[in-house]
């Protein structure tokens, strides 16, 4: 929705706000940071005012819609907006209430939401939106009959007052939230070109994690399409931090899969799904990542069974990360979709073909050491050693 007259963006975290004062700066500093990174690579001139609990962008008043937009984007963003800065005295206020409400407020029900952060103004939360309902209603009613309500309202007017400066706006742009990209310890992200792997990629992006994106070459199980999939989906992933250093390692694993499904029956899903873990911890233990994320989702598919991820976690002892745990394919597809990965996730993965007409569902972690080759853990170093790396 755009806001005439806007001069300023607010930017709002959450999780920070529950961190000692030395945390939370120091993480409301490389939130900040991202921000700024941010805005620069779409070319928009702002300066952030790194302010305790509420950084301000300013210098946006041609873009400031955009700015909002793209502010939004850093991991650790719960929201942000486009808004008008005018002083903290309550005419100016209701001016600057009255000339949104003649552009923005064309119909149905609306309300004004104050937040007196600055408490020594001499008027009340509740004073201020009684009288800059007061200032809509009367802005508005030469064209249409106005209408309040406080519960559910098709527009909220809000002002937010700080130390000297009042900020009126109509809409929020809703971040990722979590924390800022790089306050954790990093995680090996393994992604396959499909839908699944992306997102909770992102999900460990979003909790601070920098991610090291693997991606291992099924050969003639996978292919260049499948290849470009997975490629294209980390590089919107490295979109999204264009400040930090994104390398995605392709690894080869031609030889393996073809043997697996040369040599395997049920079983050769799960020693699959065992071959990737040790080739992410084989590239966790040469970057430092302290983890490997999957996008494996309960009972998804034939080797997710609760069994089955318990046999293929086996395979390392490394932490297996899987934030899709619990989630459903519709809410994957639908964040996928919303993160920009969903139209270049969308082929068939390649280690469909893997799987076994008569899939394992219920393994054993005896049973699949058994019958999988005895150095596969070998032939995964191996095949991180002669990795390819491709930066974004």
């Amino acid at each position: 929705m755009h806001l005439p007259g806007a001069d300023a963006v607010l930017v709002r975290h959450g999780d920070l706000n529950v961190k000692s004062t030395r945390v939370k700066r120091r993480m409301e500093h490389r939130l900040l940071d991202h921000v700024e990174s941010l805005l620069a690579t779409e070319g928009i001139p702002a300066e952030v005012d790194r302010r305790w609990s509420r950084p301000v962008v300013r210098g946006v008043s041609d873009e400031a819609e955009l700015a909002a937009e793209v502010a939004a984007r850093a991991f650790g963003v719960v929201s942000t907006s486009a808004a008008v800065t005018v002083p903290p005295e309550r005419d100016a206020i209701e001016d600057a209430l009255a000339e949104a409400a003649s552009t923005v407020y064309d119909g149905g029900t609306f309300a004004v939401s104050v937040n007196r952060a600055d408490k020594s103004l001499p008027y009340t939360s509740e004073d201020l939106e009684r009288s800059g309902g007061q200032a809509v209603w009367e802005a508005v009613e030469d064209e249409f009959e106005p209408a309040v309500d406080l519960d559910s309202p098709d527009l909220v007017l809000e002002v937010d007052l700080r130390e000297g400066e009042a900020f009126v706006f109509c809409d929020r742009h809703d971040g990722p939230g979590g924390l800022p990209y790089g306050t954790q310890d990093p995680l090996v992200a393994l992604v396959s070109g499909g839908i699944d792997s992306p997102v909770a990629a992102f999900e460990a992006m979003c909790r601070g994690s920098p991610v090291v994106p693997v991606y291992v070459d099924l050969g003639e199980y996978g292919g260049a399409d499948h290849e470009a999939r997975a490629v294209e989906t980390v590089r919107t992933l490295a979109a999204y931090i264009p400040d930090e250093e994104f390398e995605l390692w392709r690894v080869p694993g031609g030889d393996v899969v073809d043997e697996l499904v040369d040599t395997m029956g049920t079983g050769r899903m799960l020693a699959f799904r065992r071959f990737l873990l040790l080739v992410g911890a084989a590239v966790a233990e040469e970057t430092g990542a302290v983890g490997v994320v999957t996008g494996e989702a309960l009972g998804q598919k034939s080797s997710q069974t609760a069994r089955n991820m318990a046999v293929t976690s086996q395979a390392i002892d490394l932490p297996v990360h899987r934030p899709l745990f619990s989630r459903d394919k519709q809410d994957i597809v639908s964040q996928s979709r919303d993160i920009g990965t969903f139209v270049d996730s969308t082929v068939p993965a390649g280690c469909n073909r893997v799987v076994p007409d008569q899939p394992e569902t219920h393994g054993s972690v005896e049973t699949i050491v058994r019958e999988e080759p005895d150095d596969l853990g070998e032939r995964a170093r191996a095949a991180v050693d002669r990795a390819e790396r491709l930066s974004f």
